[in-house]
């Protein structure tokens, strides 16, 4: 069942991104849209020596399924990789197509692909493509230190 109107749990996470401010000097950023709905999402990474993101900026024009799914990644997107971004996004992919599992992350439940139409599980994807290409780029400046 798709739902017109986005649920009280979808709603409350609009508001609960905690970066709300682009970075000013990024190693890495990624701009993302939707051509069906509209939703534009940014993506800032800075990472730290061992390759992990540090610091995060975002900036959100985005329907309010998007800006959730955007809550839920920057909750949790301090401390990875540019690896776990890619594996995270990947999974996302798999799992609003119907091919895979749920990503490994946390709260993602609440954008059960089964809960959305075609628009909004493309959309869903946008902070998780921006956030792995952000930290791709940054960590291509950046490379982590080697083990030795």
């Amino acid at each position: 069942m798709s739902l017109a109107v986005p649920p009280p749990e979808v709603i409350r996470l609009t508001a609960q991104n905690p970066f709300t401010e682009r970075l000013q000097n990024a190693q890495g950023s990624s701009e993302k849209r939707s051509p069906l709905c509209g939703s534009r999402i940014v993506v800032d990474v800075n990472l730290d020596d061992d390759g992990r993101v540090a610091e995060v900026g975002m900036r959100v024009n985005a329907c309010a399924f998007s800006q959730a799914s955007a809550t839920l990644l920057a909750r949790n997107l301090v401390g990875r990789s540019a690896e776990e971004l890619a594996q995270a996004r990947d999974a996302m992919a798999g799992w609003m197509a119907g091919d895979g599992v749920a990503p490994n992350w946390p709260d993602i439940h609440h954008l059960d692909p089964e809960r959305l139409n075609a628009v909004r599980r493309q959309s869903v994807q946008l902070a998780f493509q921006a956030a792995a290409e952000a930290a791709e780029q940054a960590a291509a400046k950046v490379p982590a230190k080697q083990p030795g």
